[in-house]
């Protein structure tokens, strides 16, 4: 490797595209290709990053299989960034088992750590803990292990493992503040300020009150019985039933806890469930059957009783009722919190991280740039969608594929 472009890897591992660049901007040869796509990558150019990397890995020989399969990671990240989720991780496992094998142990790191980062991004929390598990951070370079921390502290937080959380937030902020480089020491920081931050509110017998991530944990481990509105379910003491996947079940147990201690009539649980305005005896008789499935499914927690006007909560084992609701609701909210981050997506992207079809993404969206929450930019296969960042809270409790409390 020659001096330029040693002095270049220098500059970028320090965060300084720009006098990479000065010194490798005018070459063509594969490593000043390969090193000019990450320093476009790291200026927010991540299109022509990528154009960079593929005729950097192209130039390569089939024997440099190690400067391939480094390509091949920094594109991965580059595609990362740009939201690109949806390929097969497949490739990305190959690059990281050659650069093991050809002991360069910190791209192979870097390699799991964006397929890490990328199960995070689709809501698969329980593969990305197993990743993170397989991965050995010591001995890493510290920018390397404050992305790994910070990916360890999201994981926390979606799971409301908040202890867990702030002891990887602290190891970030420590190796982010030995790397130096002040974009990544503001990743962390940013991180650390979603613990200050609403996270949801509390209403009980008609009050509100604004919670933290760390009281949202609280109230969830105590024996209330809680319906979470943020992430559709039923839990108390530590027992969690789902309800994302049936949205009318969900409706009922909401409009439930809203009228406890009292009991909520027959005629708002339809409208609610079913959004009819005017219920005839079809009506009464869904409502008959799903509240029965709602029994069976709380049975464990609750009890559903039937009264004059309607039916009526009661929690066993004397408990109290809370409902937990996001700070931001509507059917789009899952959809504000993804694009809260900043960064353009794709509407299939969107669907994927969503679990939903592309059709009911983009109908959402439409709603949501109405209402003045999201704007478009590009047009065809290239438009992406935009929300200005959230800063007054955090959207943690609203990203798709929240884990059950333990």
């Amino acid at each position: 490797m020659d001096s330029l472009i040693s002095a270049a890897a220098r500059a970028l591992a320090a965060g300084d595209p720009l006098a990479a660049l000065n010194r490798i901007a005018l070459r063509g040869d594969p490593p000043a290709l390969a090193l000019r796509g990450i320093a476009m990558a790291q200026m927010g150019e991540h299109p022509r990053a990528r154009e960079l990397l593929r005729s950097a890995a192209r130039g390569f020989g089939a024997h440099e299989a190690v400067a391939r399969a480094r390509c091949l990671v920094a594109e991965a990240e580059v595609a990362l960034a740009m939201r690109d989720i949806g390929g097969s991780p497949r490739p990305l496992a190959l690059a990281a088992a050659t650069l093991e094998a050809h002991g360069d142990h910190a791209n192979a790191s870097q390699a799991r750590l964006v397929e890490a980062r990328r199960l995070l991004l689709l809501g698969r929390l329980a593969e990305a803990g197993e990743a993170l598990a397989r991965l050995d951070t010591r001995g890493l370079p510290p920018v390397l292990a404050a992305i790994a921390a910070l990916s360890a502290a999201e994981l926390a937080l979606r799971a409301l493992r908040i202890p867990a959380a702030r002891d990887a937030l602290r190891e970030a902020h420590l190796a982010a503040s030995y790397a130096g480089i002040p974009v990544l020491l503001a990743e962390v920081e940013e991180a650390c300020r979603a613990l200050d931050r609403p996270a949801a509110r509390r209403v009980a017998a008609g009050s509100a009150q604004v919670l933290r991530l760390g009281e949202v944990a609280d109230l969830l481990a105590s024996d209330t019985l809680v319906i979470d509105a943020c992430r559709r379910g039923i839990g108390a003491g530590g027992t969690w039933l789902p309800l994302a996947r049936r949205p009318i079940l969900f409706a009922l147990a909401r409009t439930l806890a809203e009228a406890w201690p009292g009991d909520a009539s027959r005629e708002a649980l339809i409208a609610r469930a079913f959004r009819m305005r005017h219920a005839d005896e079809t009506h009464r008789a869904r409502l008959r059957v799903e509240i029965g499935r709602l029994r069976a499914l709380a049975s464990p927690l609750a009890d559903i009783a039937a009264t004059a006007q309607g039916f009526a909560l009661q929690p066993r084992a004397a408990r109290g009722v809370a409902l937990l609701e996001p700070p931001i609701d509507g059917d789009g909210a899952a959809l504000v919190a993804l694009l809260a981050d900043g960064v353009p997506w794709s509407t299939s992207a969107l669907a994927l991280a969503l679990d939903a079809s592309q059709r009911s993404v983009q109908r959402a969206l439409a709603g949501l740039e109405a209402g003045g929450q999201v704007r478009a930019v590009g047009g065809g296969r290239s438009r992406r969608w935009l929300a200005p960042p959230l800063t007054a809270f955090t959207t943690i409790l609203l990203l798709p594929a929240g884990l059950p409390i333990r």
